[in-house]
């Protein structure tokens, strides 16, 4: 049976960034956003299991040879949420504050972003833990 996806919008969709990107854990944040999502849609049990994981996370480190000749390491984060409907699509953001659940928090919502528009790619994301700011264009660039 098909389900009635016309809903009011006020019941699915807040405009609630600055409040998800200030949460304690903005993965468990957008988690119980997917979880009521889920359950208005009567989403199938083993889709709603293999949809509450990423598929690929990577954290790495980044060696960077600044403009004064000395290296800074730089924590870097990559989520690859889903890719069933395509290649994993989503940009990089560069912040002193970018955290490992942050960074799976956003290529979810890409995920489900590009679902939504029917485009036919996956849902990714990337994070780097450092003050672009204070990062010449040579640096910021390696």
């Amino acid at each position: 049976m098909a389900t009635d996806l016309r809903l009011p919008t006020d019941r699915i969709v807040r405009p609630d960034k600055d409040r998800f990107l200030n949460e304690e854990n903005p993965f468990e944040a957008m988690m119980s956003r997917f979880d009521r999502a889920a359950d208005l849609l009567d989403l199938e049990p083993g889709l709603y299991k293999v949809l509450r994981h990423p598929e690929k996370q990577i954290t790495v480190s980044v060696p960077v040879l600044l403009d004064n000749g000395e290296v800074e390491v730089y924590t870097g984060h990559r989520v690859l949420y889903n890719t069933s409907r395509g290649p994993a699509k989503g940009g990089i953001r560069f912040d002193m504050n970018v955290t490992l659940d942050e960074v799976k928090a956003l290529a979810a919502w890409m995920t489900w972003k590009c679902a939504v528009v029917n485009l036919p790619f996956g849902g990714a994301k990337g994070g780097v833990v450092c003050d672009p700011l204070k990062m010449s264009v040579v640096s910021s660039s390696a």
